[in-house]
């Protein structure tokens, strides 16, 4: 999903659940939704394909109460009942581990206004992200539970209808239009689409495949009177083929585009294999975003909202890809920085995946923050390919969009974690753990100076600290840019692993500048680097914190520290959110080592971190809690 243009329990595959929908078999009819006064009620029935994950003798349905009305189950269910939006069925007998059973259930669609079903002026369409489906048909509405499509709908005969998948068939009797499209390929209910119109002109270009070029795939577009969409018509085969080579081949019989209304809200909307747009929204980096959802979001898809950046923060960088891939770095770039840019300006200061979202689904104002989901999304991306390599970063692209646990199903935040480690044969966990489970970013004030030491040799020094306190020490890999008086210069990276960290050189040769971070790869930061004395007075009061043990830490945990002085000692813990939820301040502690023991007891389970400062030096550690 991308804004529109004027606005700027888990385990792999999703958590667990005591039944897995298999597919929906829907059969609609909204014939009368397409003329004046455009009704919204329609009759349809849901023929549901289940197989049972743990003994069950009923199921639970999401169904809002305020758009549909239940008539009847059948086949597997004996009977209902459909309160606080949510539609239990009785099964005819206890169903065991394994099992596949059916249930159809008649419903209406009641004359209202709902936040997944539309109908104005001869256009009817759905729109279900996040939790939108279950506004128009009883599903499992969850972004974990992908299941094939059926889908038959009766319009007008003038109407042209897209939807999911396939068009299987279409056949007109009298004035109607019996339209059936198949998904073979699992969808999930958010992504699930039907969009007609009266007025729609439709064009169709093809792809060839990269494995079979004699085979190929439509591409439908579906637009009006007045709009273009020419120029985008002619960058999508193209665009197929990139991402075709860069991620996986293209994993759907068909795809394609439509243009909606003003009803719409959003810039576009990544239904799997039919894209909805805003009204003229035909142009490249928009369809670039929605486009790379197919890939990121539709093929692989989060599988909670926790796991949202896997969605949207692919997409946003897809964008940048793109861009690469025709006006090269420097355009790549330039939107990488345009996005740490609206990051800096709307910061709303939370992290980019909070796990309570995992269970209660937050606002789309949260969710889909553009400053965060996208913008801060599609940033830790960049500094990403940019900590491991760009080719190690695209081949973690390529084996997570293979691997045939995740395609065609969905993922969690931990799963790509795994691909990155396993590609690279190392733990990046880190950063992960700083970039996407904690806040905001690093806040340097770096110090350098150039030192003549005789014999011709010049010794510069840095020292990098870190300043920011609504958040964890960030650490990364930082290249540094010396330029020499010959006008020669050297590009260097080092690890940055600690705060109020120093790093010293010796050259042969009189350095003149000093540029850190030359590049601006670590493009989610601030502060400033200036000339400066280092020496001995600057780690002054430096002090070693240690691991708190245990850890995890039930009811009590021990925090450890080693002072050079006697210090004035704050010690703070604060949750995943930033918040400060224990604060200790000691006046006077002696050098040499000091602990105290945390009590915990009032503390929920979850991951803490525990900040000490001691005088002017402060140091983070993370901690856990269970009970």
């Amino acid at each position: 999903m991308n804004k529109a243009p004027d606005l700027i329990d888990n385990i792999m595959n999703g958590p667990a659940h005591s039944y897995d929908v298999l597919d929906y078999k829907l059969d609609v009819n909204i014939y009368h939704c397409f003329f004046s006064p455009y009704p919204k009620d329609f009759k349809a029935s849901n023929i549901i394909t289940i197989k049972v994950d743990s003994s069950l003798n009923s199921i639970k349905l999401d169904a809002m109460n305020s758009s549909l009305l239940i008539d009847s189950v059948r086949i597997a269910g004996t009977s209902f009942t459909h309160s606080n939006d949510i539609l239990t069925i009785q099964l005819n007998r206890t169903y065991n581990p394994g099992e596949v059973l059916q249930v159809k259930v008649c419903y209406h669609h009641k004359n209202v206004t709902s936040n997944g079903f539309f109908a104005i002026n001869g256009l009817v369409f759905t729109d279900c992200e996040p939790e939108g489906a279950r506004y128009w048909l009883p599903c499992w509405d969850k972004p974990s539970d992908k299941a094939t499509l059926d889908l038959t709908v009766k319009t007008p005969a003038a109407a042209k209808l897209g939807s999911n998948g396939r068009l299987a068939d279409s056949t007109i009797n009298g004035d109607t239009c019996t339209y059936h499209w198949v998904s073979a390929q699992n969808v999930a209910t958010y992504l699930i689409v039907m969009t007609a119109n009266l007025n729609f002109k439709l064009d169709i270009v093809y792809w060839h495949k990269l494995t079979n070029p004699n085979d190929s795939i439509p591409l439908r577009f579906y637009f009006y009177d007045g709009e273009n969409p020419g120029p985008m018509e002619t960058i999508l085969p193209l665009m197929t083929t990139y991402f075709s080579e860069k991620y996986c081949e293209h994993p759907f019989e068909k795809n394609g585009f439509a243009t909606i209304s003003d009803l719409f809200t959003w810039g576009g909307m990544e239904n799997q294999t039919l894209t909805s747009i805003c009204p003229g929204c035909w142009y490249e980096s928009l369809v670039a975003h929605e486009y790379a959802h197919q890939w990121f979001g539709d093929m692989i898809t989060c599988a909670t909202w926790a796991d949202i950046w896997l969605n949207e923060g692919f997409a946003t960088w897809s964008e940048a890809f793109w861009q690469e891939n025709v006006g090269g770095n420097t355009a790549y770039k330039a939107d990488i920085n345009s996005y740490a840019d609206s990051y800096f300006q709307g910061n709303p200061g939370w992290a980019i995946s909070v796990p309570d979202w995992a269970i209660t689904t937050p606002s789309n104002d949260v969710l889909f923050n553009y400053s965060i989901t996208y913008c801060k999304g599609a940033c830790v991306l960049h500094q990403l390919r940019y900590t491991i390599g760009d080719s190690l970063y695209l081949a973690t692209l390529q084996t997570y969009c293979a691997d045939t646990n995740l395609k065609l199903k969905s993922a969690t935040i931990p799963d790509f974690i795994s691909k990155v480690n396993t590609v690279t044969g190392e733990d990046y966990n880190w950063f992960f753990d700083e970039w996407i489970y904690q806040p905001n970013h690093p806040i340097y004030e770096n110090t350098y100076n150039f030192e003549d030491i005789g014999g011709g040799q010049w010794k510069v020094n840095f020292f990098t600290t870190q300043t920011q306190t609504n958040t964890v020490f960030f650490k990364m890999p930082i290249e540094i840019r010396i330029r020499f008086e010959d006008i020669t210069d050297t590009v260097f990276s080092v690890m940055n692993d600690a705060n109020y960290q120093q790093f010293s050189w010796v050259f042969d040769k009189r350095p003149v500048q000093f540029i850190f971070d030359p590049y601006d790869n670590i493009v989610l930061k601030q502060g400033t680097t200036t000339v400066g004395i280092i020496d001995d007075q600057i780690t002054k009061g430096y002090f070693r914190l240690f691991q708190n043990h245990p850890n995890p830490a039930q009811n009590q945990t021990r925090i450890t520290y080693d002072l050079v002085n006697t210090s004035v000692v704050t010690l703070e813990v604060i949750d995943i959110l930033g918040k400060v939820v224990k604060s200790y301040v000691y006046l006077s502690r002696p050098a040499g080592m000091n602990s105290v023991d945390l009590d915990c007891s009032a503390l929920p389970s979850g991951v803490y971190y525990y900040r000490v400062k001691a005088g002017d030096v402060m140091q983070t550690k993370k901690m856990f809690i269970t009970k």
